[in-house]
């Protein structure tokens, strides 16, 4: 009578699930509308039957969708190409990319992988008619997009032809910045004291003893006075931006530079 030869079946290896949640700027990341998606994401992913560990929960705040250079999105995307990750949940598509081509492209990239997309608030299927929906809102979300920055630029460019200084939103070296629900409904600068001393010290160096930028640059050092980013270094290009800034005169300027399409240069 023949033994029976025992085969060794290994058990099943659990899924690796992860989560991608994302906000487009410091306001949103400052009023939580982060933990919100968190909160969706998880609670989905529980009623699917898996637990997402804390390494996998990828959570980029603050950054734009018309990117793909984020953090997070970029620490996804590598363990995707390992093949490390096998499901991940995402609000939906505006989320992981703004526009299309770019939403296309991460899920090319993730289909590639073996790694399945699951879009909680917009389900997609594989049919040709879920491909075209999916088309339909990156296009819709894109175009939206394009148009609150058209009206965003309007907004801005009006109030700044009526004076209005909440279009810089900044303050310069020497200046403190208070916003409209701090000013009672206008926006203005107010002078800081402490930094104000510091700039009207550099001016006068520069333009009574007619001391070089390098040599204002040393003296500031030699005194133990942080720049305006706190370091202890000090730039030729900060103190030469300071002395060439308008604010330092009264005059606030908004739209100084223009942003023109990339063209390649000429060789002769």
């Amino acid at each position: 009578m023949r033994t029976p030869h025992l085969r060794a079946v290994s058990a099943p290896q659990p899924l690796q699930v992860a989560l991608y949640a994302r906000v487009s700027s410091d306001q949103q990341a400052e009023h939580h509308t982060i933990d919100s998606q968190l909160a969706e994401l998880t609670t989905r992913a529980q009623q699917d039957g898996h637990c997402i560990r804390d390494d996998l929960r990828f959570i980029d705040n603050g950054h734009s969708g018309a990117s793909l250079i984020r953090p997070a999105l970029e620490r996804l995307r590598d363990l995707v190409a390992l093949s490390a990750i096998d499901l991940v949940y995402i609000l939906s598509p505006d989320r992981i990319a703004r526009s299309y081509a770019h939403q296309v492209l991460l899920l090319e990239e993730f289909t590639q992988a073996g790694t399945q997309v699951v879009f909680v608030n917009h389900p997609i299927g594989t049919t040709p008619e879920d491909s075209l929906l999916l088309q339909l809102q990156g296009m819709f979300a894109e175009y939206e997009r394009a148009k609150v920055l058209e009206r965003s630029r309007r907004g801005k460019r009006h109030r700044a032809q009526t004076g209005a200084v909440s279009v810089l939103s900044r303050a310069p070296f020497g200046y403190r910045y208070i916003t409209r629900e701090a000013g009672g409904g206008d926006a203005r600068y107010e002078i800081d004291e402490e930094a104000a001393r510091i700039v009207r010290q550099i001016f006068t160096w520069v333009g009574h003893e007619r001391l070089t930028l390098a040599g204002v640059c040393r003296r500031l050092h030699d005194s133990g006075i942080p720049s305006p980013t706190g370091r202890l270094h000090w730039s030729r290009a900060m103190i030469h931006s300071m002395l060439l800034n308008p604010a330092y005169a009264g005059q606030a300027l908004y739209g100084r530079r223009q942003s023109v399409p990339w063209r390649p240069p000429l060789h002769p």
